[in-house]
């Protein structure tokens, strides 16, 4: 089912029985272009780009996956990036791409397998905790299945090498694993987002590894200094959907897997949650005040729908049916990072990653989210395009003299031009891309 890039980014295809692939490419345009049904599509491109993260041993296995963005109250010249690099650890990154510092994943402790593994990072300010107000880089260690939280130094990029660092409870229990036996089967903590509730704490949703469960986390003041966390609910997404006229609909996965979420964001004006489901589209999470959750397919996958059934020789997904034309037409598969442009009245949009395509869709955030158009982050002068982008970070306040009406920052999941090993071949390269926000706003009409 999965089809490997040269940078490893694993999108979904799915492979007709005469050899036909189900995948729409859009290739890019020029400038703005209006479609009859009023929504945009354009082309942008990064102004900045962080240095290559390289998956090998040289590299120290880094391999970038999500960003978040630290906008620093008084000064936006000294706002951070944050990047998850998974067996990398984190990177900390000013606003010129330079790196700044760079913190290793958590060690294996004794008698575990499974050293730490970052993939997602989100950052969350004025956490009220133990009578101290914090700003926080909150991680999903993917290895330990653990949630790590590190403080963010109020001096931001002038703190150099010491801008984060690891305040995380040393008695934290896994989220989703019963044991350390469990963790090591890897069943754990995926994707993760985390925003600031009105009482003043923080909240972190978090997702399973190969899995629709999903859990919300409440952030917890610990001994010495520390943050740790509390379970506050747990859901779980579907696996199987009704189809019009009669029948369902399962989403074809290798053996023992469900179709996993990772992208996830938290919407503060309305406490609720939108979560990628990769081979299924985007839902909409709320809750009642019994804790009960509400789930809104807000887009659906091209591909959903299609019958297909895993051939463990091709390891591809195999199309056993006909298309019953039940999928949407602005994701393919997977539905990856998903990130909010929020204006100053709570309204605002939902940028989403169509990592199959290597585009970004573009909702309202309010009412039914309406598709409001598209975008690509093509190649530019000195820097290259965003190809299988998984995580996406955007703010529309003003960040510094270089992006003063807003920053949106994107994963690249093949960087180039292209680097050489000791053997000749090509290096896994990975990289954060970040574009002003107005190249995407201006083009699609969007108002901030």
């Amino acid at each position: 089912m999965l089809s490997t890039t040269p940078a490893r980014r694993t999108t979904r295809t799915l492979t007709a029985v005469g050899g036909g692939v189900l995948v729409l490419v859009l290739l890019p345009v020029p400038s703005a272009l209006a479609k009859p049904d009023g929504t945009r599509w354009a082309t942008v491109t990064a102004s900045v780009e962080t240095p290559s993260a390289f998956d090998d041993e040289a590299g120290g296995n880094a391999d970038a996956d999500d960003p978040a963005l630290w906008v620093h109250p008084t000064d936006g010249d000294r706002s951070v990036v944050v990047g998850a690099l998974k067996n990398g650890g984190l990177g900390v990154y000013g606003l010129d791409g330079a790196l700044l510092q760079s913190l290793p994943a958590a060690p294996a402790p004794p008698g575990a397998t499974e050293a730490g593994r970052y993939n997602n990072v989100d950052v969350v300010t004025g956490v009220r905790l133990g009578g101290r107000t914090l700003d926080l880089a909150v991680v999903s260690d993917r290895g330990r299945d653990r949630v790590r939280v590190f403080s963010i130094d109020p001096r931001g990029s002038a703190a150099g090498a010491g801008v984060l660092t690891d305040v995380t409870a040393p008695d934290v229990a896994p989220v989703f694993s019963a044991d350390e036996s469990e963790v090591d089967e890897q069943a754990t903590a995926y994707g993760l987002a985390a925003g600031r509730t009105p009482d003043g704490g923080a909240v972190v949703l978090t997702t399973r590894r190969h899995s629709t469960d999903f859990a919300t986390l409440r952030l917890v003041a610990g001994p010495d200094g520390t943050v740790g966390y509390r379970t506050e609910s747990r859901g779980a997404l579907p696996t199987e959907f009704a189809l019009p006229g009669g029948g369902s609909w399962t989403p074809c996965e290798e053996p023992g897997e469900l179709p996993q979420m990772e992208g996830s964001v938290y919407d503060p004006a309305s406490g609720s949650w939108y979560v990628a489901q990769e081979d299924v589209g985007i839902w909409h999470l709320s809750q009642d005040e019994r804790g009960a959750w509400s789930q809104r397919l807000v887009d659906r996958v091209r591909a959903y729908g299609v019958p297909a059934t895993f051939d463990e020789e091709s390891e591809t997904c195999q199309v056993t049916g006909d298309d019953p034309g039940q999928g949407g037409t602005h994701l393919t598969a997977d539905a990856e990072g998903l990130t909010i442009a929020q204006r100053a009245d709570g309204k605002g949009y939902l940028f989403a990653s169509s990592q199959g395509d290597s585009t970004f869709a573009v909702y309202e955030l309010r009412g039914s989210n309406r598709y409001v158009g598209g975008f690509r982050v093509a190649d530019g002068a000195g820097i290259d395009g965003v190809q299988h982008s998984d995580g996406a970070t955007v703010t529309t306040k003003p960040v510094g003299t270089a992006f003063p009406h807003g920053l949106l920052i994107t994963h690249d999941g093949e960087n180039t031009p292209t680097t050489e090993d000791a053997d000749g071949e090509d290096r896994v390269d990975t990289d954060f891309k970040l574009v002003p926000l107005e190249r995407v706003a201006r083009p699609l009409g969007l108002r901030f």
